[in-house]
């Protein structure tokens, strides 16, 4: 097999895009999974590792070249909250590197990106979509110190460091970064030209890009149509490359609670996206292993 790290990954975006994987506890939903527990996805990973397991292989299978690890909901004052221990998350962070490094070795190629949620997903009450945390930046660095080095041990070749809501959330990590030993893409989520605090979106980029452990930025978990505008502020601040990994395109009734819409992208604004700058391009929630080969296939 070839090398895995992220070098290598900068190296195959220096030629060509790179497709990411999808959505996981959507998918995980779909598939039976009880994912509506304060835990979310990462219930299943402490109880059905084999369903986290054939997710990242359906999605190997589907052309996603990076599988993005079940870490998002794991934390030590997460679990705390719903009565488990620091050492259950310490060994479930372990655990979702070690299944997702599974499925790229059985698929021969690809790389491992070790999810890292927000704060505000470890309150389980929609947080990271408003951030609305209250914490300051020394606060949020010492939440995510002990998760970033277990990350960063883990065997994974880098950090996907994912819908992160602030400034602060976002100069707190990247503090972090420069000392946990492994590089990140940093993705936040984006209210047309704002943060979901109301804060520019090029800033965030800025700050993050500003960091040497970082090697690329962008967007996630956000609506398609939002994301060409935001590869258009990323490329205005920095040359590094841009990462583009929208949910679906659905809407959701939350009277009925129910999604509304056909999910997936044009394969056009997928080229769009591209052209635009974005290198790695993937899902986010309500995307699955048919979305994702059709992002590889338009990128192909």
């Amino acid at each position: 097999m070839g090398d895995t790290s992220s070098t290598s990954l900068l190296a195959a975006l220096a030629e060509r895009p790179v497709v990411l994987d999808g959505g996981l506890g959507t998918l995980l939903a779909e598939r039976g999974a009880d994912v509506a527990a304060p835990l979310w996805s990462a219930r299943t990973l402490i109880d059905e590792p084999d369903a986290i397991l054939a997710v990242h292989r359906d999605y190997a299978a589907a052309g996603a070249e990076i599988a993005v690890t079940a870490s998002y909901q794991v934390s030590e004052s997460g679990f705390a909250g719903a009565d488990r221990t620091a050492r259950e998350a310490r060994a479930m962070l372990a655990r979702s590197v070690d299944l997702a490094v599974r499925a790229r070795d059985e698929a021969g190629r690809g790389w491992v990106a070790a999810s890292v949620g927000p704060y505000g997903a470890s309150l389980a009450d929609g947080s990271e979509y408003r951030g609305d945390d209250g914490l300051g930046i020394a606060e949020l660095r010492a939440w995510h110190h002990n998760r970033l080095r277990i990350l960063a041990d883990s065997g994974a070749d880098l950090l996907a460091v994912e819908t992160i809501p602030s400034l602060r959330e976002v100069e707190a990590i990247v503090r972090e970064l420069d000392g946990a030993g492994i590089d990140a893409w940093v993705s936040v989520t984006p209210d047309r030209d704002r943060l979901r605090t109301g804060e520019p979106l090029a800033e965030a980029f800025e700050l993050a890009a500003a960091s040497d452990r970082v090697l690329a930025v962008g967007v996630n978990c956000c609506t398609p149509d939002s994301v060409l505008d935001a590869i258009g502020l990323a490329r205005s601040v920095t040359g590094k490359p841009v990462v583009a990994y929208p949910n679906s395109g659905e809407s959701w009734d939350a009277v009925t609670r129910t999604w509304h819409g056909a999910p997936g992208f044009d394969a056009a604004l997928v080229r769009a996206w591209h052209e635009a700058g974005a290198g790695l391009i993937g899902g986010c929630c309500r995307t699955g292993p048919t979305e994702i080969a059709a992002v590889a296939a338009a990128l192909g």
